[in-house]
Formats: structure tokens, C-alpha cells, sequence
């Protein structure tokens, strides 16, 4: 299985090639993409590694990683944008793409992996599902999320959002957090992306998978390493002054703190 793997990544790699400039260049928000794959793939190895996931669910959980957001490339290239709500559900679309193109041909898990796929983007992973498909579908949640994290703080740090915020689906950067964001965080549900009306918004749902939306200890781990919330709180406080800020950011607090760090 470990050749069936690394066929995958080249026919992976291959895809990408064909969104590559004369120059051999891939567009800025294309490699970004690309770089965020790469990233999912580790984190969900990690996970899987770290929760000790046996040899066949683990090797699922990195192609499934691995193929997430395969319809991101055509999405920009076709639509100019990342915001599903503007263009497509990249999920389906990253999912009918790896279906057509038969990467999968051959491996005994590709319809745990396919749905992996299919519903890493959705608010609640369906019922019902069997063991693998579910443990590879979760996998691959927390493992995308954590790197929106990295992604998220990459974008604040080295681009002018405030003028070019494609990354951040071009939303307002001044606007207040919209209330109805707050209220699902605080019930502990996933927010509805229509809502999402603000940068703030953005930023709070990501506040909210830490509340509700890690699946693994491991990956509330990584997020306490990684000082992921108490980046989100200052950025916040930069961006509003809206006093719902420290009450969300205190609840994810208390989430990841049930968590022992280990030395």
C-alpha cells in the first residue's frame, strides 16, 4: 500500500503541475493552497500517529488529507475566489474531481476516503457512518482546521489584508462580530457560514472549533502549542472592541485546558 501512497502523491503533484505558469510558478493563492495541503497531511499524521490509530486507518487518513481540497485550484482559476457560497461547495467538487480522475482505483478504503473528502467542510459529519469512514472523516476536520490556524496567522502577518482580504473571503475588517456567531459558540454549535458577516465573524468561528470543533485530545494539544488562541484574542481585540471578545475567547480557554500538555 505504501506504492499505492506514493502513486497518489504523484498523481497529486501532477494535477497541481497543470495550474503552473510559463514561469513554473504556481498563482500566490494557488501555492497557498498547495502549502496548506502539505500541512493537513502532517497534522492528520501526527493524529493519527498520537492516537495510535492502526497501519489501515492511518494510511486512509493521510490520502484523504491529502485530497481535501483538490477543487480548490480549479475554484480560484475558474471563479476567483475560495468562498463556496460564491462559487462551489469545494468538497463536492474536490470529491467528484478525484472520482473522475480514478487516483483512487485500487485501494480497498476509497469509499471511506472519498467521504473523507466529501465532508470534511460540513457543519456535522452524518450519522451512521462506519467506523473508518468516520475516524478518517474526523481526522481530516481537525487536521484542516488546525491549519486554517497557521493560515489564518500566515495571511494576518505577511499580506495587506485590509486592502486584499480574498484570503478572508473579502469580508468587512471594521465590522462588529454578529451576535448570532456568539450565541452558537456559546451554545456549543457550529456556526452557520451565512453568518459570518465580518473578518471578526472569521475569526470567531475558528475561536468556536476550539470550543466544540476538535474531535482528538492530540489535536487540542497542537492548538495549545501553538498559541492559537491566544493569537485569535489579540487579534480580535484589534479588530473590535466588542466586549463578547474575552467571554468566547475564555470559554475555548477552558476547552483546551482540559488538556495536559505533555512535557
Amino acid at each position: 500500500m505504501s506504492s499505492s501512497l506514493e502513486a497518489l502523491r504523484e498523481a497529486y503533484r501532477a494535477y497541481v503541475d497543470t495550474f503552473r505558469g510559463a514561469d513554473g510558478h504556481l498563482p500566490p493563492m494557488m501555492q497557498l493552497k498547495l502549502v496548506h495541503t502539505m500541512k493537513v497531511v502532517e497534522a492528520a499524521r501526527r493524529i493519527a500517529a498520537e492516537e495510535c490509530f492502526d497501519d489501515r486507518t492511518s494510511l486512509a487518513c493521510e490520502a484523504a488529507a491529502l485530497l481535501h481540497d483538490t477543487g480548490r485550484y480549479e475554484q480560484l482559476r475558474v471563479y476567483n475566489t475560495f468562498r463556496d457560497s460564491d462559487s462551489v461547495d469545494h468538497a463536492v467538487f474536490s470529491h467528484d474531481i478525484v472520482k473522475e480522475k480514478g487516483w483512487l482505483a485500487g485501494w480497498d478504503d476509497r469509499a471511506a476516503i472519498l467521504s473523507a473528502v466529501l465532508y470534511h467542510n460540513r457543519r456535522d459529519i452524518p450519522d451512521g457512518l462506519d467506523p473508518l469512514t468516520r475516524t478518517c472523516s474526523q481526522t481530516v476536520r481537525d487536521a484542516d482546521k488546525l491549519d486554517i490556524f497557521r493560515v489564518l496567522e500566515d495571511q494576518v502577518k505577511s499580506t495587506d489584508w485590509r486592502h486584499d482580504a480574498r484570503a478572508f473571503w473579502n469580508l468587512p475588517t471594521t465590522a462588529a462580530p454578529n451576535p448570532e456567531v456568539a450565541e452558537a459558540i456559546r451554545a456549543g454549535r457550529p456556526v452557520e457560514y451565512q453568518k459570518i458577516k465580518s473578518l471578526a465573524d472569521f475569526v470567531l468561528i475558528q475561536v468556536g472549533w476550539m470550543v466544540n470543533g476538535l474531535e482528538y485530545d492530540t489535536s487540542r494539544r497542537i492548538c495549545r502549542e501553538r498559541g492559537h488562541l491566544a493569537y485569535r484574542r489579540q487579534f480580535l481585540h484589534e479588530l473590535t472592541d466588542s466586549t463578547m471578545i474575552d467571554e468566547l475567547c475564555d470559554l475555548a480557554s477552558a476547552r483546551l485546558g482540559e488538556i495536559t500538555v505533555s512535557p
